[in-house]
């Protein structure tokens, strides 16, 4: 029974990632934001930008990917690994967000609200 479970989650990663690792680009108030910056921070601010959101998307894959397996591995029924990854994907999100940007980018970001 595991091995089907593990072989429906592999392919529905395989799914999954391809859309998310498509072109990052910047939404609305972020570009606007990079345009309400000085000349000289522009370029900077929308590096720093952009990375914040690959972050945000790899934390994203790890996460789900991450609580699914767990789930898996512990013997769970579908409803209960759907759950696992869909809260591993969340918490992935909000880590790789917060954790993909270094202290420049940091300092950048916060002198260009």
């Amino acid at each position: 029974m595991k091995i089907p479970k593990l072989c429906a989650g592999a392919l529905l990663a395989l799914l999954v990632t391809q859309p998310v690792v498509a072109k990052t680009t910047l939404s609305q108030n972020d570009r606007a934001r990079v345009n309400r910056a000085p000349a000289k921070d522009r370029a900077d601010v929308r590096y720093c930008l952009i990375q914040r959101k690959k972050g945000g998307k790899t934390g994203l894959l790890v996460g789900g990917a991450g609580g699914a397996g767990a789930s898996v591995l512990a013997g769970g029924d579908v409803g209960e690994t759907l759950l696992a990854g869909g809260a591993g994907a969340l918490a992935g999100h909000l880590i790789g967000k917060g954790t993909a940007t270094n202290s420049r980018c940091d300092a950048v970001l916060k002198r260009n609200r």
